[in-house]
């Protein structure tokens, strides 16, 4: 046992207090986003027992109230005297026609009625992509209209966070003289005819990237995709044959005269913000479609930015730059704001940006927004994407950034293209030691050689009074000038802003600044104030580690002069991971990866340091690469869908790069690969699907359309996932030709049999379309563990790949069970994935008692207790008993070894026993941590005993029994099974084991 602190204290702690409140019944807004609650059972007249006190999920506050009639862009019709309004397939939205002026009014009249039932008020109606209304409910209020008939959902109208984060048009191919843009009639016809609606922080207006002629008074025949202004409204007629109309929405610092023909519209939504900040005073922004922070600007400008411009940062030349799309349009939707207590975009707003970039006309919309947890797909925002998706306008969403870990995504509907960040070639400058040892990093700041010179650690010259812990981090004001000048400092990364430490350095005299990640990072192009080089570890520790020793020295030196290459693309480490815990791994996500990581585009001035261009990371620079190219090729097909698009992008991307350059397979991080444009221009075969498959779907997850339910593992998807696959299962998939001929099927998964239904199929014309099957059954795949391969459609020349996974299990079964006494049994139930499954009993086991003690007033408290699993391993319980049964604490299994960190794998119970059951667990090692969150009323700490029990392949048959061992049932008939124990020592907890095949297992408690 140890009893020194876990490395990540403070982000744990906190996840263990979320466990437990996860765990506990009560009110608020969190609590209720895009879950489904119970409401208590009435009282009915002449009961005699009235129900147990229930406790409402709603709280006082903004609600969005979603209602089932189908808005506008998804009405086919059944309200008597007013038609369809739903446009044909590969036909846009008419919002301005007669049928949906009069569906607007009737949706209108039906909201009112619907706020009026409970006495309330619409403040705000969305008729377009959203049939629902806005409206200050109290608890009873919102209760009584989510069990209103014609009510589909009644949410909290909550804040959501925008996705902060060498020329990215060069990497992907888009420039040169073979480029996708000289396949296209060069970079200014990129995208003609396009328009791209960016839902983010608003716009700077006179940013290089967006100057273009002014607005004229009527349509020019030589530019037939010119936008110009008649009166108040903007009209550019578009590649498809539709029509843009849009408007430059005056404000602060906002005339109208700050839209041009590259800029076409500009609009703001703050009703709900404002509501949230308590009015324009809340506001550190421009009330008006002006950007101001910066975000947005950055977005618009990557995904259609103008092309050429020169990009020149305090001096420093970066080159030319451009927008993925030069030649499209640019319609600005702010409807995220900087707060002075908080930042972000309320959903009522983000709703009607939505609903208004519907109505306008828009192709394309770009949403760099995301949050820290999976946002359910009925949501409001999703549900308004799902009605713009069916209105043909194809929508990029950022992923997140809450990665590496497992199922941290956001924006995960089928209807939309979900976008992981992935790297460029960096800008790169050296670390040259004292000792002959050199080590690259990024920087963009290093232009010419500094040093030699001294070079200290932060920490070791920590100001008067100043905490080490504070100087290491570079803080405001840690610093002695005295012992700084003239000096190269090394500065942790973490707390404060990484531009921060540089500034700090520079006030104390240093010349140059080496930041270090403490653990293992990204590392960022930021532009510092003294030259800087940003390495992640072990280079960085092996420089911080020197920096402490004495005389130590060091140059910076511009370029990379080590030798060692960095391979890209890679996925981010802070681009957010799957599996989607809201489709149950049955849907993959993210489907594609992007550069998103140090991209240089326009950005605010005024909050940029009074810079014109930045470099920025995050899925928020990954999702308009996205959107530039969903725009460049509408430009070529109009008509094509967003699903088709969305086909091309992932079906003609290529794998991404591990950390020693071989390729990744890692699906859940990059999805099917990154965005390759050339090939996406020619795809061959497309997976397409429209709105009628996403309300199966949706009906699927429990939500009422009316539509026959469609399981999420069978939506026409460009991928295939099985988040659990229970022996075999069955795929159906439908093609649609763009390049006709006669292709092949090749299918891989290892650990799988795989077979592809016909696996030959001739398609005669472009359009055509043949339905397959895959069928895939579990061999040698361990049980629980996931597996990919891909599936590739081949004719020469061309390719369709497909990635596909699967979480593969030979049966369903507890997880647990548990037992008591000197001999005993228990039964549980098993759905076998095979005929005739086998059965293995191990155990009992009693690791050994181990004491300890924690105390719950201190979160740095905690014991810890190493174990390794090997490969002969068969399940570990875990159990901490408390001497007190008033005292509470937990068990956490983390994968790692002490003092290393590692992933949380499992939270234990929290109370007096806290217990923890694995089957399955990868060879290595690993960590057990009890923390105790309260002590027993009186005391200062928590004693307790602790036991890691670990099954093996050794200990068959001891005192262990299980009936049947071969189940006499045909694969998913589900057989009662009984384990049988004699011999355990009461006084004693012990753990057995009845094992499946391939792994799959029953843990069994006793005692």
């Amino acid at each position: 046992m140890r009893s020194n602190p876990l490395p990540f204290t403070r982000g744990l702690r906190l996840a263990v207090v979320a466990s437990v409140v996860a765990s506990c019944t009560f009110a608020g807004p969190a609590a209720m986003a895009g879950a489904h609650t119970t409401p208590a059972p009435p009282v009915r007249s002449g009961d005699t027992t009235a129900p147990k006190p229930f406790r409402s999920p709603f709280v006082p506050g903004r609600y969005i109230v979603t209602l089932a009639t189908k808005p506008i862009a998804t009405y086919q019709g059944g309200v008597a005297g007013i038609a369809r309004t739903k446009p044909a397939k590969g036909a846009k939205l008419n919002a301005a026609s007669s049928a949906a002026r009069a569906l607007g009014d009737y949706l209108v009249r039906q909201q009112n009625s619907a706020a009026d039932s409970v006495h309330a008020r619409a403040d705000r109606h969305f008729t377009v992509a959203l049939n629902g209304f806005s409206a200050k409910l109290t608890p009873p209020q919102a209760a009584a209209l989510s069990h209103r008939a014609g009510v589909t959902s009644v949410v909290p109208d909550t804040i959501n966070t925008i996705q902060d984060d060498k020329r990215s048009t060069d990497f992907l191919g888009l420039s040169g003289r073979s480029g996708v843009w000289k396949a296209v009639g060069g970079a200014k016809k990129a995208g003609k005819g396009i328009v791209i609606g960016d839902i983010d922080t608003g716009i700077w207006p006179e940013s290089a990237s967006f100057t273009a002629p002014a607005l004229g008074k009527k349509p020019s025949a030589n530019a037939p995709y010119r936008a110009y202004r008649d009166g108040s409204t903007i009209i550019q007629h578009k590649a498809d044959g539709s029509t843009f109309t849009g408007t430059c929405q005056t404000g602060e610092q906002f005339t109208a005269d700050a839209c041009n023909t590259k800029l076409i519209s500009a609009r703001y939504f703050d009703a709900g913000f404002l509501s949230a900040v308590g009015g324009p005073s809340g506001l550190s922004d421009y009330q008006s479609p002006r950007d101001g922070e910066g975000h947005g600007t950055h977005t618009a400008s990557t995904a259609a930015g103008n092309a050429n411009v020169d990009a020149t940062i305090r001096g420093h030349d970066f080159g030319k730059i451009s927008g993925v799309a030069p030649g499209a349009s640019i319609a600005v939707y702010k409807a995220l704001w900087t707060g002075k207590t908080v930042s972000g975009g309320v959903t009522s707003d983000i709703v009607a940006a939505i609903d208004q970039a519907v109505a306008d006309g828009v192709d394309v919309i770009n949403y760099s927004v995301g949050g820290a947890f999976e946002s359910a797909v009925s949501s409001p925002v999703q549900l308004a994407f799902l009605s713009a998706a069916s209105a043909g306008i194809f929508v990029s969403t950022a992923g997140g950034n809450s990665g590496p870990y497992a199922g941290s995504l956001d924006n995960t509907a089928p209807w939309t293209t979900t976008v992981a960040a992935s790297t460029v070639a960096p800008y790169l400058g050296t670390v040259k030691l004292g000792n002959g040892h050199g080590y690259a990093g990024v920087s963009v700041s290093v232009n010419a050689t500094v040093g030699p010179k001294p070079l200290v650690r932060s920490g070791d010259i920590a100001a008067s009074g100043v905490a080490t812990a504070d100087a290491d981090l570079c803080q405001a004001g840690t610093l002695d000038p005295a012992k700084a000048k003239d000096k190269i400092v090394v500065c942790d990364r973490g707390v404060n802003g990484r531009v921060e430490k540089s500034a700090e350095v520079k006030r104390a005299g240093g010349v140059g600044m080496v930041l270090v990640n403490r653990t293992d990072l990204d590392t960022d192009a930021d532009m510092h104030s003294v030259p800087t080089v940003h390495l992640n570890t072990p280079d960085a520790t092996a420089v911080r580690d020197y920096a402490a020793t004495g005389g130590a020295t060091a140059t910076l030196v511009p370029g990379d002069t080590t030798g060692v290459s960095v391979p890209y693309p890679q996925v981010a480490g802070f681009s957010s991971r799957g599996p989607s815990l809201s489709n149950g791994g049955d849907l993959l996500k993210p489907d594609i990866a992007a550069p998103g990581v140090s991209i240089l585009a326009a950005v605010a001035p005024p909050t940029n340091s009074g810079d014109d261009f930045a470099f920025e990371s995050g899925t928020s620079m990954a999702a308009p690469h996205i959107s530039g190219l969903a725009a460049l090729y509408l430009g070529l097909h109009p008509t094509m869908s967003p699903m088709a698009i969305k086909s091309a992008l992932m079906t003609t991307a290529t794998p991404t790069k591990n950390a020693d350059g071989s390729s990744s397979d890692d699906v859940f991080a990059q999805g099917a690969g990154e965005v390759t444009p050339k090939s996406m221009l020619e795809p061959g075969l497309v997976y397409d699907s429209s709105d009628n498959d996403w309300l199966g779907y949706l009906t699927g997850r429990g939500v009422d359309t009316g539509v026959p339910a469609i399981a999420t593992s069978q939506l026409n998807s460009p991928s295939i996932a099985a988040g659990h696959l229970l022996g075999t299962e069955t795929f159906t998939r439908t093609l649609t030709a763009v390049t006709p001929g006669l292709y092949h099927a090749t299918v891989s998964v290892p650990g799988m049999e795989a077979k592809v239904s016909p696996s030959i199929l001739d398609f005669a014309k472009a359009g055509d379309t043949h339905t397959f099957t895959v069928t895939l059954t579990q061999t040698t795949q361990p049980s629980g563990r996931t597996t990919t391969g891909s599936l590739t459609w081949s004719k020469q020349g061309t390719s369709v790949r497909s990635p596909i996974v699967v979480t593969p299990t030979s049966a369903d079964a507890p997880k647990a069970v548990s037992g008591s006494g000197t001999s005993g049994s228990a039964s549980f139930q098993v759905t076998p994935g095979s005929d005739n499954l086998p059965l293995t009993a191990y155990g009992l086991v009693s690791g050994p008692a181990q004491r300890g003690s924690v105390d719950g007033s201190d979160p740095a408290n905690q014991a810890a207790f190493p174990f390794t699993v090997t490969d002969t391993t068969k399940a570990v319980q875990l159990t901490s008993q408390t001497d007190d049964p008033n005292a509470a604490a937990a068990v956490i299994l983390v994968r790692g070894a002490y003092g290393e960190g590692g992933q949380i794998i499992e939270f234990g119970n929290l109370g007096s026993r806290s217990q923890i059951v694995e089957s399955q667990l990868t060879p290595g090692p690993y960590t057990a941590y009890v923390v105790a969150l309260s002590n027993a009323p009186g005391t200062t700490s928590t004693p307790f005993t602790y036991r890691t029990t670990i099954i093996d392949a050794s200990d068959a048959h001891h005192t262990l029994s299980v009936t049947p061992t071969r189940a006499n049932a045909a694969r998913g008939q589900e057989f009662t099974a009984t384990a049988q124990w004699t011999d355990a020592d009461e006084d004693t907890p012990s753990t057995g084991f009845v094992e499946y095949l391939n792994g799959a297992g029953t843990v069994i408690s006793v005692n």
